[in-house]
């Protein structure tokens, strides 16, 4: 009888902690695209990535106990992306297709927990600021050349990138989140075509810095590779560069709304 009743409330604790990780990533996007489009508009703003966007927490009222709760709600969802892959709560599947996605999974939990690190470095300023997600882009590249068929294994992180790139457009496209939300009809009236445009626009920044890596392999040149950061660089030196900018800084936005959406509506089932 105990057994009984203690697994709802273990279930129950750890569908809490995956919507506090939705929640959290969706605030990180939220001000990523805030700032960027404060940026685009010329009020004095500067694009920044992830890491930027929890230093902009941290300079909050009250900012390292903020920081203190993303990065809990970040563990948390890189604790729920480990359980969506190992226990494929998603119905993904055994085939190639369904463990690529899987193996997805586990890569994102692997950098929300190292995001969630580096909240907790700013708060106890452990070993001072990390660098932006340039630097982190170009280290990994760096190191990657060092390694035997080095420029080959960044070259195939450029393409994975590209992969992940298009699966999220078509996941927003095609409206392939539908069947992971519980979502009433008057809300799904103004948040799908939200949650379509955000997904759109964070596939075209997985795009973008795949296509970097692969300039990286490409040149033999690891300062080519690049992240968000990077991204906002090259499409405001664009012709109508600022409408660029201020059109993805829009789409991240979106991405974050979709976030906060799912942390709200979507199904979560540790025990599927």
């Amino acid at each position: 009888m105990t057994n009984n009743s203690s697994a709802p409330d273990k279930e129950d604790a750890v569908a809490g902690f995956a919507r506090w990780g939705y929640a959290s990533r969706g605030v990180v996007y939220v001000i990523i695209g805030s700032l960027a489009a404060l940026a685009a508009l010329g009020q004095g703003g500067e694009t920044t990535d992830s890491q930027g966007a929890l230093e902009w927490i941290l300079a909050a009222p009250l900012g390292k106990i903020l920081l203190g709760l993303m990065a809990l709600g970040l563990l948390g969802y890189a604790m729920w992306r480990c359980i969506q892959a190992l226990k494929d709560t998603d119905d993904h599947g055994h085939d190639a297709s369904g463990l690529a996605v899987r193996a997805g999974l586990l890569v994102s939990a692997i950098t929300h927990t190292l995001l969630a690190l580096s909240a907790a470095n700013l708060i106890f300023n452990i070993v001072g600021p990390s660098g932006d997600s340039d630097g982190g882009s170009q280290g990994i590249s760096a190191w990657l050349m060092q390694q035997p068929f080095g420029r080959w294994m960044v070259g195939a992180v450029g393409l994975v990138l590209i992969g992940v790139g298009f699966a999220h457009a078509r996941k927003g496209l095609k409206t392939q989140f539908h069947r992971h939300f519980s979502m009433p009809k008057n809300v799904e009236y103004w948040a799908y075509p939200v949650c379509r445009f955000g997904l759109v626009a964070r596939g075209v920044v997985f795009t973008m810095i795949g296509a970097f890596f692969l300039i990286a392999a490409y040149q033999f040149d690891a300062d080519q590779a690049g992240g968000l950061s990077e991204v906002f660089n090259t499409l405001r030196e664009q012709p109508f560069g600022p409408w660029l900018l201020g059109f993805m800084a829009l789409g991240l936005i979106a991405f974050g709304i979709y976030s906060l959406m799912q942390a709200v509506y979507r199904t979560i089932n540790p025990s599927s």
